[in-house]
């Protein structure tokens, strides 16, 4: 059975459909959103994992986020902690995409300064679309990653998030859904290009040493305006616009 989702705010309603759902998170405007989900006490994982926080209405509208995403970002350390494979949505989410004419499922980006990834592995044997690879101009091994995706270089040193973006954009995504990891979160919050927060906090404590959601140094705080109150027995989830 679907996890109920109810909206506490801007205007209260019951039991939403998916289609209620995505009519607040699709939009037409060029947008880079990150999707979170976070503990009482606020850290990032249970046991290691930021899955093992996710509960049901979690799961739920993170696969509407992708169902409504042009490309999936992730960094290449939590594609291998949380064991990513290929970028695939569900078949619902397919048929959406295809009656609303996007591609049957979003492109899988994938973010590594080192390039520290294994071509042969199934996120690009199996990928549905041919993934992209955002890296540095000093990493090795750019001859063997570019044969299973397009590469992005983004930066000489390291991974500079306005030209990682520029060059995604570049292949023609608006739509960008970022999942972290934390240091990747940072990093855009330094480079002041976050336009959205969906943040699901489930009603647990977890104490421990797990990581908060972003970390990274940045030159000041960033402000951000509620968008929505959800609400799903003792989960919140929320969200936050630019």
């Amino acid at each position: 059975m679907t996890a109920r989702i109810d909206r506490l705010w801007p205007v209260v309603a019951e039991n939403l459909t998916d289609d209620d759902l995505i009519a607040t998170l699709a939009t037409a405007a060029p947008t880079v959103r990150f999707n979170f989900v976070s503990s009482l006490d606020g850290s990032a994982t249970h046991e290691g994992l930021s899955g093992g926080l996710s509960g049901a209405a979690d799961k739920r509208h993170f696969e509407l986020l992708r169902r409504v995403c042009d490309v999936v970002l992730v960094g290449a350390g939590t594609v291998r902690s949380e064991g990513y494979g290929p970028m695939r949505v569900s078949d619902a989410s397919v048929r959406w995409r295809v009656r609303h004419g996007m591609p049957e499922h979003p492109v899988f980006a994938i973010v590594s300064g080192s390039l520290d990834l294994d071509p042969r592995s199934r996120i690009f044997r199996e990928a549905p679309v041919r993934p992209i690879v955002v890296t540095s101009a000093r990493a090795s091994g750019l001859a063997a990653i570019a044969a299973v995706a397009d590469v992005v270089v983004a930066g000489e040193e390291h991974v500079v998030i306005a030209e990682a973006l520029r060059g995604i954009r570049s292949h023609g995504h608006q739509q960008v859904l970022c999942e972290g990891g934390p240091s990747l979160f940072g990093s855009f919050i330094a480079a002041d290009q976050v336009d959205e927060l969906c943040v699901t906090i489930e009603p647990t404590l977890e104490a421990g040493d797990g990581p908060r959601i972003a970390h990274g140094e940045t030159p000041s705080s960033r402000g951000m305006r509620l968008g929505h109150v959800l609400r799903s027995g003792d989960s919140l989830l929320l969200r936050y616009t630019r």
